[in-house]
């Protein structure tokens, strides 16, 4: 269901400051280089907040599960880029060894080249996430309709190929602008981030990656890996199968439950 879009004060900062100018400018012209500085000092602002993946300031993201699923000992796995057939069904296969559940946030072309995958991961216990239809590098260049276009043909996906409309929303890369927040807002998604990543598509090094992601874990914690264009090891595996049973096992030895984002909401 749609949710009411709360702009942030950055957000409406920014609104006010470009009307002032304006209006500014009519009244004052030779203020223009005073006004011209404000406007270019808020847009490197704004920049730099959608380049940086689990900023707040240009609206909600979650970087941390909820207080409540962290005192429950609950951690969440993401996995983006998928699904894959070469990797995901190995991937799951090491999730119910463990009786873990992750979020998967999967690309809404690939789900369409392989919806029997898409759906045995729902079927699996797990949960579907929208990561965007094409996962386009220039995906934070775009504006509000196009972002409407890219993130609901993913929804649409998603739930005709697994009859599952996704909760959540990660920007390819997570980077994003100020238009984002309202189109996540109209369709009922809630940007989330992570605590922790350890670069895991060009990363190969298990033990590195696995440091990276355990060190100081802890409940509410929400971790970064990815089954699609995963970087390869030394031995040419997807590193995600070499340094996942590592993390499912430090989880148990912690008494960390990994748990969907969905179910840390409960």
């Amino acid at each position: 269901m749609p949710r009411r879009y709360r702009p942030t004060p950055l957000i409406g900062l920014s609104v006010a400051l470009h009307g002032t100018a304006a209006g500014g400018l009519l009244l004052q012209p030779d203020a223009w280089p005073w006004a011209a500085g404000a406007l270019a000092a808020n847009h490197a602002l704004l920049t730099a907040a959608g380049l940086l993946p689990r900023c707040r300031l240009l609206g909600p993201n979650w970087t941390r599960l909820p207080p409540a699923a962290a005192a429950r000992g609950e951690v969440a796995l993401t996995i983006d880029d998928g699904p894959d057939p070469h990797v995901t069904p190995r991937v799951l296969d090491l999730l119910d060894r463990h009786g873990a559940r992750a979020s998967f946030f999967v690309i809404g072309r690939r789900v369409e080249r392989h919806p029997a995958l898409a759906r045995e991961i729902i079927a699996r216990g797990h949960a579907l996430e929208n990561h965007s239809a094409q996962h386009l590098k220039s995906f934070s260049l775009h504006g509000p309709r196009w972002f409407e276009r890219e993130i609901g043909t993913a929804q649409q996906t998603i739930a005709a190929c697994c009859g599952d409309v996704p909760r959540f929303f990660r920007a390819p890369a997570g980077l994003r602008n100020p238009f984002l927040e309202p189109v996540l807002a109209r369709l009922g998604l809630q940007l989330a981030a992570w605590t922790r990543r350890a670069y895991d598509t060009r990363n190969g090094d298990a033990g590195n990656v696995g440091d990276r992601l355990l060190g100081g874990l802890a409940g509410g914690d929400i971790l970064l890996l990815h089954d699609g264009n995963a970087a390869r090891s030394r031995h040419g595996t997807p590193v995600i199968l070499d340094v996942m049973p590592r993390i499912l096992t430090a989880c148990e030895a912690a008494g960390l439950q990994p748990v969907t984002l969905r179910a840390a909401i409960r």
